[in-house]
């Protein structure tokens, strides 16, 4: 099971006043505008701290309690953490962590195939010198990447999948892929691995800014399941592509597989 968090890079604002018995000294409550954004910031380093864990319900008149404020403000906060894929909403039972299950994390994984690759195939076809421009500006970020935290390169990566998906040219594709996607990036960020890993894995996307740019003979679906076996086991196992390949119809990805890890520095 795998705990999920929000990926923007944001700077922690000061708290806002927690009860006593939450171990936190008083702090004044920040200004109202910025007050769910503060909530939303606590709940999310609680989550990803393990005080929530994976499944917890998210109780709102607890947490307005521990805050020292209203409820209005933890529901919003609850909301853009749902909108974001880091809690569910079981209907008449509240708020949860959400919770994906290693099947539920392939099956996401074999929709993004077919969703990603066609992104792919338009960028191919008609991305913009602006939007070439972008995704160079995020590729050169990252392969100056330096150890951090685990979100920098996770943003990171998130950004620059982001900017590909609308480099497509498609706001609905671009839409369907955030929302289903975010929640796979979110977990990912919280295996521990070296950062050797983590550069290899900024580096590897290289090869996906070539597909793009129409700079590699690579069919798009192979490009995006070779990328994507950098980081899960049978990323295609529930696709078309997987069964093809289960059948022993050889695609490029099968055929490249091998080769995968050849260079790619061990975990810590």
């Amino acid at each position: 099971m795998y705990t999920i968090f929000i990926l923007s890079d944001v700077k922690r604002p000061p708290m806002p006043r927690v009860s006593a018995a939450a171990g936190i000294a008083p702090r004044p409550l920040p200004t109202p505008s910025t007050l769910k954004s503060h909530i939303y910031q606590g709940l999310r380093e609680a989550i990803v701290s393990g005080r929530y864990r994976p499944g917890d319900r998210l109780n709102e008149s607890k947490i307005a309690r521990e805050f020292g404020i209203s409820r209005i403000p933890v529901r919003e906060a609850l909301m853009q953490l749902q909108e974001h894929g880091l809690v569910m909403n079981h209907e008449r039972r509240g708020m949860f962590v959400t919770r994906l299950s290693e099947e539920d994390v392939q099956r996401i994984n074999s929709l993004r195939v077919v969703l990603e690759a066609e992104a792919l195939k338009l960028c191919r076809l008609k991305i913009s010198k602006q939007d070439a421009a972008r995704l160079h500006d995020v590729m050169a970020r990252m392969e100056a990447w330096t150890e951090r935290t685990e979100m920098d390169a996770a943003a990171l990566d998130l950004e620059f999948h982001r900017t590909l998906w609308e480099a497509a040219g498609n706001p609905y594709l671009t839409r369907a892929l955030d929302s289903l996607v975010t929640s796979l990036f979110a977990h990912k960020a919280l295996e521990h691995v070296s950062a050797d890993v983590k550069r290899w894995n900024l580096h590897h996307h290289r090869a996906l800014l070539d597909v793009a740019l129409g700079n590699s003979n690579i069919e798009p679906e192979a490009a995006i399941v070779f990328h994507m076996r950098t980081g899960y086991n049978e990323p295609e196992r529930f696709s078309s592509y997987g069964a093809a390949g289960a059948r022993g119809d050889k695609g490029p990805a099968q055929e490249t597989s091998s080769n995968r890890n050849r260079d790619r520095p061990r975990k810590a």
